[in-house]
């Protein structure tokens, strides 16, 4: 029987090779990792929207299955051709017509060289209690100059332009990248049961029951953003759009795309909508402009309603949450950002409230407010 003595002895000339052998072996799992990302890497943006896409629509698809007589390449072949009529061509058709008619923006900013502000409609005087302040803050409007509203407006607008341009990048790689998330979508709705059971086994491997449902939230996170930032945006567009035409706005086109990215980016219509209204006052058509008002208001307004029921549709996560994780996801990854965002966050979120709460039962409802995942 050997010793004690003995027995350290070899631990102890053995601990160095041990680590040597742990130390290797992660470096060669590292460089591996590294090594699928960089030749994955012009397909990442396109996988990224494709997961987004596919988890946010994947009861949408199981339902047209159904209706299918359960033949899945049918189904497969339906929701592709709607991501193409419903989301791919809108998203494209507004991104390039931003891109390619800036200068007609520019164009409708010096028009207002020539425009000067109309006396206060007469029935801002009917108005109860605040009719005198609008007066007031009417003079005040008609006494500043076209030339230096523009002076204060044009650098904020080519601000925003260059931003987003810069976003987007090269017209020819985006088509690119939208026939690629195309593809990948199809892909991604054939193989889904065979993706998420992957998905799930490896965060359960990674961290357990914690894991699991971790990767159970972040479908119902993409799910809430995709219903919840992505449908009021359109909802908002749609009106929003519908108003400028019966107003008569020129370059409508232009004005609904600028309002669609716009209300992604939970900045909201009113930038559009509203510089609208003051161009028809400024033109001296109170009556469509009024009408305009007053639909600008409810349009700018309906999000307050619509957001939360959608979002809640997917995850019962914090509002402030989710509009957090949209704004900031935008501006640190781009437009991939607004779904990447609140997941990230709402992971977390939901994480730390578990970590907090000590754990306590295994129903995700109670430590993350999932409240359906299909």
């Amino acid at each position: 029987m050997p010793d004690n003595g003995s027995l350290k002895g070899a631990m102890t000339i053995n601990q160095p090779a041990g680590i040597a052998r742990t130390t290797l072996a992660v470096l060669f799992i590292g460089l591996l990792i590294t090594s699928c990302l960089w030749i994955l890497r012009p397909f990442l943006f396109s996988l990224g929207w494709a997961v987004m896409i596919v988890v946010a629509t994947w009861p949408f698809m199981l339902a047209v299955q159904k209706r299918c007589w359960n033949k899945r390449w049918i189904a497969v072949l339906v929701m592709t051709l709607a991501l193409i009529l419903l989301l791919e061509i809108p998203l494209s058709f507004a991104i390039l017509t931003i891109i390619e008619r800036t200068g007609d923006l520019f164009g409708l900013l010096n028009s207002l060289k020539t425009l000067r502000i109309a006396e206060p409609p007469h029935w801002f005087e009917g108005i109860p209690l605040i009719s005198h302040t609008l007066i007031e803050r009417w003079q005040q409007l008609s006494v500043i100059s076209p030339q230096e509203f523009l002076a204060k407006l044009t650098p904020h607008v080519n601000t925003t332009l260059k931003w987003f341009v810069g976003q987007v990048g090269n017209i020819g790689l985006l088509v690119v990248q939208f026939i690629l998330t195309i593809i990948l979508s199809a892909i991604l709705y054939a193989q889904g049961e065979k993706a998420a059971h992957l998905v799930c086994g490896f965060a359960r491997r990674l961290a357990g029951e914690r894991g699991e449902e971790a990767a159970i939230l972040t479908a119902a996170a993409i799910r809430s953003v995709a219903l919840g930032i992505v449908g009021t945006a359109i909802i908002q567009s749609a009106l929003g759009g519908l108003g400028l035409i019966v107003a008569g706005i020129p370059s409508v086109a232009l004005l609904i795309a600028v309002m669609m990215i716009l209300c992604i980016a939970q900045v909201g219509p009113g930038l559009v909508l509203f510089p609208s209204v003051i161009w028809l006052y400024w033109s001296g058509q109170t009556t469509w402009a009024t009408i305009l008002l007053i639909w600008s208001v409810f349009v700018t307004l309906i999000d307050n309603f619509v957001r939360p029921f959608l979002i809640r549709k997917g995850a019962d996560l914090p509002l402030i949450l989710i509009v957090a994780g949209v704004i900031g996801g935008l501006f640190a990854f781009g437009v991939i950002g607004l779904f990447i965002g609140p997941v990230i966050l709402a992971v977390t979120y939901t994480l730390l409230l578990a970590w907090i709460k000590g754990g306590e039962g295994s129903d995700p409802v109670a430590r993350g407010g999932i409240t359906e995942v299909q």
